[in-house]
């Protein structure tokens, strides 16, 4: 161990040492390598006090403020190099675990069940009530149609029908032929938005306005 800098109060009034199984010399070179730059500065600002500068002066060098420079050396010393690259983080927990996210999969699959459920086919609304009634979860519709499209479920939309068709294709079947008038379309009138439901097909075609699961590879 080589010693650093002045008196370090942090490490028990002692002053800083750094470990000397790599030489200034091969920690440059290893810097020079490094694919990460923050990591590489680490090296370099150690490199630089095992030279003989101060702890200011090396610190500067490398681009970094004399308190991470003493950071990176109480991890270079218990870690070696690993120690100054960085840590992982947590990151943000998923919306749904996975024993959620396979019993919301199983629901769908089931489908609702009109006398208890209140809706003959899913909407993202709907499961979403489904989700804080059993999870206690709140989600916006948004989130979860997100989450069902990285789960490989898939929302069609119900295909839009020609106001004039049923009135038309009604009077085509009539004994006597009259013709039927045909009402005028009402303009900005937009199709039904899609439900989520479960495919019974499973592949292939589906039946407009319904979730499909991924198909299973054959």
């Amino acid at each position: 161990m080589i010693p650093f800098g002045k008196t370090d109060h942090a490490a028990g009034g002692r002053a800083l040492e750094i470990r000397d199984d790599l030489s200034a010399s091969e920690l440059r070179t290893l810097a020079a390598r490094e694919t990460k730059n923050r990591a590489a500065r680490r090296m370099l600002a150690i490199a630089n006090a095992l030279e003989g500068m101060s702890r200011a002066a090396a610190a500067r060098a490398a681009g970094m403020d004399r308190q991470a420079l003493r950071d990176a050396v109480v991890r270079y010393n218990a870690e070696g190099l690993d120690g100054l690259c960085d840590r992982p983080t947590p990151g943000r927990p998923p919306a749904l675990t996975e024993a959620e996210l396979a019993l919301l999969s199983a629901r769908i699959f089931r489908g609702p069940d009109p006398e208890t459920d209140g809706v003959s086919s899913w909407t993202p609304p709907d499961l979403c009530r489904w989700i804080e009634d059993r999870f206690d979860k709140r989600l916006p519709p948004q989130s979860l149609s997100r989450i069902l499209r990285r789960e490989g479920f898939s929302r069609q939309k119900t295909r839009p029908t020609h106001p004039e068709t049923d009135a038309f294709g009604a009077g085509r079947g009539t004994r006597s032929g009259a013709p039927v008038a045909r009402p005028k379309a009402q303009k900005g009138r937009r199709p039904a938005q899609g439900r989520f439901e479960k495919d019974p097909m499973g592949r292939g075609a589906r039946p407009p306005g319904r979730l499909a699961a991924p198909a299973t590879p054959s």
